[in-house]
């Protein structure tokens, strides 16, 4: 039986996504065989969380045990796959957005039919805890498995995520960590096998927070900002800051330091001769190619052009 052949252009290298196999620790999916984006290399953006990109041929993955939440997302290809676990098995005829979640502790084996493409999240135990603590919930949380099911909102954030890894995370920090803690709390609202209720808005930021996390960062814009350093700006948790920004703005934390990177960089453009180059970074974007595609996107016109006009 041929061998998985898949494409772990996502991971860092340093970290794979692991199941026990024989007592062992080994990659969920050996690397055989590295495609056209394997590349990338960028340190992924998390702790607890890990993010693989596959091209999965007919293969067996033998017998082995999950330490950690799975969830696969197929981004490619119409073939299905067979599993066994628990004395069960099934063969899923599985399509593009088909997704698969596989709790902590669940021991299977694959067959995979035919060649399809996935995108594979590895969420620790400890992660989910640790949210669920810092969102008001202190239960603990357990899933059930599920060979097959679609949920769109999920699936957009984890094509979310591996686009921003295939372009090594250029909106930062920020982003990813949103984009984290909104597949977090969706999996735990939908899936946790008791349920699990999210606190809801408790009248927003006042006013003198408000203008505190901003000052802080407008201060900090050339920096690569974590979500979890503005929210200590007001000693909250990730979870709770995020959501009274967006009921006290209308605008996520994420959107809000975009626009405030873009006005520095018009300002620059305007009051300086500074490069494009040098503007980008002093702005805070990761490279002048991310800074020249946002502020097209946004303004119309590229910085020169716009420099130019103004």
């Amino acid at each position: 039986m041929a061998q998985a052949v898949h494409n772990a252009a996502v991971a860092d290298g340093a970290e794979r996504i692991s199941v026990l196999r024989n007592g062992e620790i080994v990659p969920l999916l050996p690397q055989t065989q590295s495609g056209p984006q394997a590349g990338v290399k960028k340190k992924q953006p998390w702790s607890g969380i890990l993010l693989e990109r596959h091209l999965v041929q007919p293969s067996e993955v033998p017998a082995h045990e999950h330490m950690d939440l799975c969830l696969h997302l197929q981004t490619g290809g119409e073939a299905g796959f067979e599993w066994w676990s628990e004395q069960r098995n099934e063969i899923v005829r599985s399509r593009p957005g088909s997704m698969i979640l596989i709790a902590p502790g669940t021991s299977d084996r694959l067959h995979w039919q035919g060649a399809s493409e996935r995108l594979i999240v590895s969420i620790r135990p400890e992660w989910l805890g640790d949210y669920c603590d810092k969102s008001g919930a202190k239960e603990s949380v357990e899933f059930q498995t599920r060979w097959d099911f679609r949920d769109a909102s999920v699936g957009y954030l984890i094509a979310e995520m591996g686009r921003e890894a295939e372009q090594a995370w250029p909106l930062g920090q920020l982003y990813a960590d949103l984009l984290a803690m909104g597949v977090g709390s969706l999996l735990l609202r939908r899936y946790a096998a008791d349920g699990f209720t999210a606190p809801g808005a408790k009248g927003g930021l006042s006013l003198n927070q408000l203008k505190r996390v901003m000052e802080f960062m407008h201060e900090h814009l050339a920096e690569d900002l974590r979500l979890e350093q503005i929210a200590n700006e007001l000693n909250l948790s990730s979870f709770h800051f995020a959501h009274e920004f967006r009921n006290s703005t209308g605008s996520t934390p994420h959107q809000y330091l975009l626009d405030q990177r873009m006005e520095r960089a018009k300002e620059l453009l305007q009051s300086t001769t500074f490069s494009v180059q040098s503007i980008a970074g002093l702005a805070g974007f990761r490279t002048p190619t991310n800074f020249v595609r946002a502020f097209r996107e946004r303004v119309g016109a590229t910085p020169g052009e716009w420099r130019k006009s103004a």
